[in-house]
């Protein structure tokens, strides 16, 4: 969007729009249609990230930045500098997107403790069947979840062309689902819900960076390369396996509701 127009209000839009409708269409898959977040999340990665692929192949070099294989932004229009001159500055010593990381911080606080909507997230987490029971809408509220983690992570994808003014979709934002899981848990949240505050994820993010960069500055990055990559897929196999019973029931709701869907069309085929 960038490449075409040249403006950055619209390509924040641009980038926070399309983030939006992902992640609805994610919560949609798993609030209404009741199939399992972990598998569908992971699926939608993958293709979302086949297309990109695709098209930064395809487009031509007036809309990928002149890039084979990456997103450039295009250095023609004079936005460009205040762009990337907003992604890699700083206000009293503190990057922008560090003071924009606590902003946003502060504000999920405030809504995961201090709001009606919150205390139903906290609710549904916690035990699901009951939250119905009390009159909250399950599937209204997860879609609404999912829709604002995408609008973030559209979001998240503003600040990192800012910051570094290419993309490359083969491998940007590689293993960020494995980190984000390892903030979760280190931040003392509960993975099966209802536990756990927002500043623990901000002390859990902050705590694998330092365990990160300790390992870079030990030189020991080409050791630990491979031993970080097998205990991110031992987590998510982990999380896999604790929540095999819930992926199977999730699956056989979604088969009900799609036979309870196509019945009334073959009951018209039927009849014609």
């Amino acid at each position: 969007m960038f490449n075409l127009t040249g403006s950055v209000v619209l390509t924040l839009l641009f980038c926070l729009v399309c983030g939006g409708l992902c992640g609805t269409l994610n919560g949609v898959l798993v609030g209404a249609a009741k199939m399992p977040s972990f598998i569908v999340t992971l699926a939608t990665m993958l293709i979302l990230r086949s297309l990109s692929q695709y098209f930064c192949q395809q487009l031509g070099a007036e809309l990928t930045g002149g890039g084979n294989s990456l997103f450039k932004m295009s250095r023609e229009f004079a936005s460009y500098d205040s762009l990337y001159g907003f992604g890699n500055g700083k206000l009293l010593t503190i990057p922008n997107v560090g003071w924009l990381l606590i902003v946003f911080t502060a504000l999920c606080v405030y809504l995961s403790t201090s709001t009606k909507f919150g205390k139903k997230l906290y609710a549904i987490g916690s035990n699901e069947k009951a939250a119905r029971l009390a009159g909250i809408q399950v599937s209204m509220n997860r879609t609404a979840v999912f829709g604002i983690s995408g609008i973030l992570a559209g979001l998240g994808a503003f600040l990192w062309i800012a910051m570094n003014g290419s993309c490359d979709p083969a491998t940007t934002g590689s293993s960020f689902e494995m980190y984000a899981i390892a903030a979760v848990v280190l931040g003392g949240i509960s993975m099966s819900g209802g536990k756990g505050r927002t500043v623990g994820i901000l002390f859990g993010a902050l705590g694998y960076t330092i365990i990160d960069k300790i390992i870079v500055a030990l030189k020991m990055g080409l050791v630990t390369a491979k031993l970080e990559e097998t205990a991110a897929h031992v987590v998510a196999l982990s999380i896999l396996l604790l929540n095999l019973r819930k992926i199977q029931c999730a699956f056989l709701q979604f088969g009900d509701w799609l036979v309870d869907f196509l019945q009334p069309c073959e009951i018209m085929m039927v009849i014609q």
